[in-house]
């Protein structure tokens, strides 16, 4: 595999982007409240984050627990003040009461961000109709990304999904890279890098010591080696396997 897989971390300030660029993230999310699964960080975290790192930062554009998008003009607002201090790419994705995608709050928060590229987060493993809510979404300005466990409940029981997904990339709606996230384990990573998935999302798997703590230099390097053994071809010396032991 010619290409290297994308590692994105979360981090909730300086401290962590730091911790996760020195184990060797390609980019991060940047998030606040993770009791409330991530909401929007303050203008001065964005800033300090953009101060301390040069790697790849997406922010969060969430305000409020659950996928419902609220007040979209304050959402735009969010959206407006942390580009302001430095924020380029973002992570954001609503959707309605009957759990089909929120479309008329996704193109008016599209529209603010006036190109930057985002990612469509994991209310996409909450959605009634995956496949339909991809094809909404599909030609929506800056839309490179789709972060997913391929279910709700994580990536064991959403394996399947995974990997359907990646065999359709390329197809009408299925144009955007895959970044896998929630539940996943270094075990997975094996599997889905062959089945041509190079982007993975970490959050817990970065803080040994729990949300409390600080991201972890080592945790992260850990996966980095991982996905590093992952891409390289298979050694003759080894039989064709690739011995990805942490």
């Amino acid at each position: 595999m010619s290409k290297r897989a994308v590692l994105e971390v979360i981090a909730l300030d300086a401290e962590d982007a730091i911790a996760a660029q020195a184990g060797g993230a390609d980019r991060l999310e940047l998030v606040t409240d993770m009791a409330a699964d991530g909401l929007t960080p303050t203008v001065s975290t964005v800033a300090a984050v953009r101060a301390a790192v040069d790697i790849s930062l997406r922010v969060m554009l969430r305000l409020s627990d659950g996928f419902g998008a609220g007040d979209v003009s304050r959402v735009v607002r969010a959206a407006r003040e942390v580009r302001g201090a430095g924020a380029e790419e973002f992570v954001l994705g609503f959707l309605d009461a009957d759990r089909e995608v929120d479309l008329a709050a996704v193109e008016q928060v599209a529209e603010a961000l006036d190109g930057c590229r985002w990612t469509f987060h994991r209310a996409i493993d909450h959605a009634a109709d995956r496949d339909a809510l991809r094809k909404q979404l599909a030609d929506l300005p800056g839309l490179d990304t789709y972060l997913t466990a391929g279910s709700a409940a994580g990536v064991d029981e959403g394996l399947p999904v995974l990997l359907a997904e990646a065999s359709r990339a390329g197809e009408p709606g299925y144009e955007q890279q895959l970044l896998v996230g929630g539940g996943l384990r270094l075990d997975h990573v094996p599997r889905l890098r062959a089945a041509g998935i190079d982007a993975f999302h970490i959050g817990g798997a970065a803080r040994p010591g729990g949300w409390q703590a600080p991201v972890s230099v080592d945790a992260v390097r850990r996966w980095r080696r991982v996905l590093d053994v992952c891409d390289q071809p298979p050694s003759p010396a080894l039989g064709g396997r690739q011995d990805v032991a942490p």
